[in-house]
């Protein structure tokens, strides 16, 4: 049982090789996958955000609008 082989040697690391090609693979997917629900969710933000400032301005009356509290 001495040193391996370089065959061996050589083998392993065409192994190696192969498994890390295979996990940058399922790497590059899974970055391509949250890409794209990063930007789903960078539209959907950037809609509510317009609909916030619309209702926004809706909602709050202007202070010459408002009626004083019971009070006075």
């Amino acid at each position: 049982m001495g040193l391996p082989s370089f065959e061996q040697r050589f083998e392993q690391l065409e192994t190696k090789l192969a498994y890390q090609e295979m996990t940058i693979e399922e790497l590059n997917q899974e970055v391509r996958k949250q890409q794209v629900e990063i930007d789903i969710l960078k539209e959907q933000l950037k809609l509510m955000a317009e609909r916030l400032k619309t209702h926004q301005s809706s909602i709050i009356a202007p202070m010459s609008e408002e009626t004083p509290p019971p009070h006075y």
